[in-house]
């Protein structure tokens, strides 16, 4: 009977570990995760949206205009006569969007 009230009790414990840690995976899911997964949705969006003559940054600070678009990449012109072939998930839309609203 003893061995009994023990063990009932150990199982509200282990119940409650239980709730605490899908509880932790939850909060974890909203605040990380989905925010995270809408950010990059919203960048491949814009990648899938730049057309020929838009003016873009990469991610890594060059600046220059799309001259054409192809599956996986743009040709972007960077000066006169100087063209670079540049892939499209290396198009930052923040820094994009930043230079857009800076003119």
């Amino acid at each position: 009977m003893f061995i009994n009230i023990l063990l009932q009790g150990q199982s509200g414990s282990v119940m409650m570990q239980v709730v605490f840690l899908v509880a932790i995976i939850v909060v974890f899911y909203f605040f990380m995760i989905r925010p995270q997964m809408r950010k990059q949705k919203a960048e491949q969006n814009f990648r899938t949206t730049l057309e020929k003559g838009a003016k873009i940054v990469t991610i890594g600070g060059i600046h220059g205009r799309i001259v054409e678009v192809s599956d996986k990449t743009f040709l972007v012109e960077v000066d006169s006569n100087v063209k670079m072939r540049i892939e499209k998930s290396a198009i930052s839309a923040e820094a994009t969007k930043a230079l857009d609203q800076s003119k």
